[in-house]
């Protein structure tokens, strides 16, 4: 249940570990989590493509069996949501395509919320193990639709120039 929460809590740490060491990239929060984000996406896109019961990790099967029956097409609907989550993983981490990336997954995550909430209700088991109940389902997916959303809106670790750079906090500092 706290797996997914794992795949953006430890790398985001460890982002931010090398943030505080001196790489540049990882020097805020924000960026940090959104790397997180972008891990967690990798690891769970790869389950639409790989068959069920391989390892921890739910399978394609089991992911076809979360969509809901009103969906038409669903092993191809699980194929495409794992392509779409993989570019999103991509666009989070290239600072050019970060906030188009942050706000397609933030419609991406919100549409996939049904999925969550039928595979929640009908107990629907995920690699064998229980359905994770919609108290820690819905959460955690306004999590992910809040870290998307954070990573489409513009930040403060954008570089600022123009006639505003003069008033700009420098580069680690805060505003």
């Amino acid at each position: 249940m706290l797996g997914t929460l794992m795949l953006i809590a430890v790398p985001t740490l460890l982002f931010r570990l090398l943030g505080a060491v001196g790489v540049r990239r990882f020097a805020t929060w924000r960026v940090s989590v959104v790397h997180g984000l972008a891990v967690m996406l990798v690891f769970t896109a790869s389950a639409h493509f790989v068959p069920s019961g391989l390892g921890p990790m739910p399978g394609h099967h089991d992911l076809v069996a979360m969509v809901p029956p009103f969906v038409p097409f669903p092993r191809l609907v699980v194929y495409a949501t794992g392509v779409l989550e993989l570019l999103g993983a991509a666009g989070l981490v290239l600072e050019a395509t970060r906030r188009v990336a942050g706000l397609g997954l933030a419609v991406l995550f919100v549409l996939m919320l049904p999925a969550n909430i039928y595979a929640a209700v009908e107990g629907v088991s995920v690699n064998g193990k229980p359905a994770t109940p919609l108290w820690f389902r819905i959460p955690e997916q306004v999590l992910f639709i809040g870290i998307a959303l954070w990573a489409y809106l513009p930040g403060r670790d954008r570089r600022v120039t123009g006639p505003d750079a003069a008033y700009a906090p420098a580069p680690g500092t805060r505003a």
